[in-house]
């Protein structure tokens, strides 16, 4: 994520880095960007960057990345937030998940609206302008 970060932070746009505790001698091992908030644990590391998050985006990554992925869209419907879910899926990355999900929606596991919490493109630029059109999911449920 440091090559992200960078990105993110040469581009002139804020950068804030959560991670708990427990990891930073692990995982902060060179110079950081932006401001880093160091946590308790996990849970609070998600609440914060949902807090501090206009928007969710995954990469392709390890089993981290999917089960924070999955709690967001879970968040969104339940209407915890309104906030748009992306995925930049880089060379096919996430195709196998989009069809599980499609899978799920087709069962009737979760409504074909809910299945529209996730949006996807293979690049950047085009993930970024559907994420600005996304319109909030409601169905069923209110925030809290």
């Amino acid at each position: 994520m440091s090559l992200v970060s960078q990105a993110v932070h040469d581009g002139g746009r804020l950068v804030i880095g959560i991670i708990p505790g427990a990891l930073t001698p692990r995982e902060l091992t060179c110079e950081t960007v932006g401001e880093v908030k160091v946590v308790a644990d996990m849970h609070q590391r998600k609440a914060e960057m949902a807090r501090h998050s206009d928007a969710f985006i995954a990469l392709p990554g390890r089993y981290g990345t999917l089960e924070e992925l999955f709690e967001v869209i879970t968040w969104t419907e339940l209407g915890i937030h309104d906030k748009p879910v992306g995925l930049l899926n880089v060379d096919g990355y996430y195709n196998l998940l989009l069809s599980l999900i499609d899978k799920v929606a087709e069962e009737g596991f979760v409504s074909p609206n809910a299945r529209q919490i996730i949006v996807s493109a293979p690049i950047s630029t085009k993930l970024i302008e559907k994420l600005e059109e996304y319109v909030p999911f409601h169905e069923g449920f209110s925030r809290p």
